[in-house]
């Protein structure tokens, strides 16, 4: 059976290794995004004879476009890739963020696309240590592309985990507040996983959780990843307003407050974020703590 040809934008630590396990798996890879010195080093060593391209290149080769890149990018990206004028319907277009649904993808959904969220619940080293993990997978896609979305799952050995569109930042939320933040209590991720239509939250959380407490007693404060030390402040504030939306029980947002607070404080101490951003993403939570507070006054 021939499969389609697979493009990746955005070759970093989580592109670069599904792209070259569904390589692996039989599907042809046209071509890869890439600019840092880091990014072109990953593509000739997990992509190995892969052509790097331009977007708008990776796209028009590519029977399914895999878009990997950071959450506060994604929207912007998927607008490029619009306006280059060489997307065509019926072309899958996927994204990997977890806080993002289809509707981030408007732009090209518009033009005939067929927009899948495609998100591993995993933490990645961008190295051939992800090779052996297996994950739960949170989708979210049209009923008719829904058993496409479960054979890539399938040939990478995941689970998929069906999510709804308004229910996409309540899901990141709970991974994030599990696995970013590390030591924070995991039946919390869980509750707010059930909340989010997750039958069997444990088995999406254990696979993430563990890949999290592997790398951070090998590599301390270096292993640190999520919207904090990524300074993706626009995920952050739709983490706090879907908790907020969906009522979650005050202790489980306080925990999240504080835990992304000493986040914030770690990755600047580390230099992995620049003090400015730090002080944005600590405006951020404190006005969080403010509109919590003003809620207690008034009785609600």
């Amino acid at each position: 059976m021939t499969r389609p040809t697979l493009g990746v934008i955005g070759a970093g630590k989580v592109g670069a290794v599904l792209a070259s396990r569904l390589r692996t798996a039989g599907y042809p890879i046209s071509g890869a995004t890439g600019r840092t010195e880091a990014t072109l080093l990953r593509i000739s060593t997990l992509l190995p004879g892969v052509d790097v391209r331009t977007p708008a290149e990776v796209a028009e080769a590519s029977d399914v476009i895999l878009i990997a890149v950071p959450d506060d990018s994604l929207i912007a990206v998927a607008e490029e890739l619009a306006a280059s004028g060489v997307v065509r319907p019926g072309q899958f277009v996927l994204h990997t963020s977890g806080r993002h649904g289809t509707d981030a993808l408007a732009s090209l959904t518009r033009l005939g696309a067929r927009p899948i969220a495609f998100h591993p619940a995993m933490t990645f080293t961008g190295t051939s240590v992800d090779f052996e993990r297996t994950c739960v997978f949170g989708l979210t896609a049209a009923d008719a592309d829904r058993p496409f979305a479960e054979e890539l799952v399938a040939a990478l050995g995941g689970i998929p985990m069906w999510v709804a569109e308004t229910d996409r930042a309540l899901y990141h939320a709970a991974l994030a507040h599990g696995a970013n933040h590390l030591g924070t209590l995991v039946a919390q991720s869980m509750d707010l996983l059930r909340q989010a239509g997750a039958t069997d939250p444990a088995a999406v959380l254990r696979p993430l959780l563990n890949a999290s407490l592997e790398n951070v007693l090998a590599y301390g404060d270096a292993a640190l990843t999520g919207p904090v030390v990524r300074g993706d402040i626009t995920t952050i504030r739709a983490h706090i307003d879907a908790l907020a939306a969906a009522g979650v029980d005050d202790a489980t947002v306080d925990a999240y407050l504080e835990l992304a607070r000493a986040t914030a404080s770690r990755a600047e101490a580390d230099g992995r974020i620049a003090p400015a951003t730090a002080g944005s993403i600590r405006s951020v939570l404190d006005e969080a703590d403010w509109d919590t507070m003003a809620q207690i006054a008034a009785g609600i």
